[in-house]
């Protein structure tokens, strides 16, 4: 399991273009948009935090400042009070983009993880073993093409888990899903973080899936983006929002921070 502490970060982007395409871009006088202004938040280890904010306010860019994959302009992260220097194999990020090599089968691609493992048969059973947490079993030999969005999403969370990552980045793990669909990998990732323990990181635009999923809830303002809520959910699961005023207060005060006057 992983700690997590950012401390004041910000993040700014050289901006290449010439005119301004929107006027409420904050661009300083060096011709650079800032994306993440001072952000500092604390993590728990194997908390399972969803991370709320308008589009293109930087979400997806503070994940991968956290998993490696991109350098802060100031301030840090630390995992383990250690400082993020780069991606690490213990840190494992699945995208918002299905990432399944389309010539590799369910089987293959859940093995790519476990190929330092020498002895088959138990490279062989971690695979399986994944393969069944996400309900995969009996198509271990199909390719990405022959499988539903639910199934992709399924197959890129055995492979990932396979590796048995310390912490695990999701970036809009439910998108391009139909609603059933959604609501079953909703229920599953919840199961999943119950049963494995592990710090998982997910953004999303849905408030109610990170009602529902989260331990933790962050909120983000538009670009410059500061956080406007870090807060901790002390609801058990399974949740409801009829069951749980609080639940639903806090719902609706999502709503109303990311500017929809009622809840739809």
């Amino acid at each position: 399991m992983k700690s997590i502490k950012i401390e004041t970060l910000s993040k700014e982007f050289i901006d290449r273009r010439k005119v301004k395409r929107d006027m409420k871009d904050s661009v300083s006088s060096n011709n650079s948009i800032q994306v993440l202004s001072d952000i500092n938040l604390e993590f728990k280890e194997g908390e399972m935090v969803c991370i709320l904010g308008p589009s293109g306010c930087g979400k997806s860019t503070l994940l991968r400042i956290i998993a490696g994959f991109d350098n802060p302009t100031t301030g840090k992260v630390l995992i383990d009070s250690k400082p993020v220097t780069g991606p690490s194999s213990a840190n494992i990020f699945v995208y918002q983009h299905s990432g399944l090599f389309p010539w590799m089968t369910v089987w293959q691609n859940v093995e790519l993880g476990v190929r330092h493992i020498t002895n088959t048969l138990e490279r062989h059973k971690i695979i399986m073993e994944h393969i069944d947490m996400v309900e995969l079993d009996g198509f271990e030999n199909h390719y990405p093409y022959q499988l539903s969005g639910g199934m992709l999403r399924r197959a890129e969370l055995a492979r990932a888990l396979a590796v048995n990552p310390e912490m695990l980045i999701m970036d809009e793990p439910f998108s391009g899903l139909d609603f059933l669909t959604h609501l079953k990998m909703r229920e599953e990732v919840v199961n999943m973080h119950e049963f494995i323990g592990k710090t998982i990181l997910i953004v999303t635009h849905d408030i109610d899936d990170s009602l529902i999923m989260g331990d933790r809830i962050v909120v983000m303002s538009p670009r410059p983006s500061k956080v406007l809520l870090n807060q901790e959910l002390d609801f058990p699961h399974p949740r409801n929002f009829e069951k749980e005023p609080a639940l639903r207060e806090l719902r609706d005060k999502l709503y109303l921070m990311l500017g929809v006057s009622y809840a739809v």
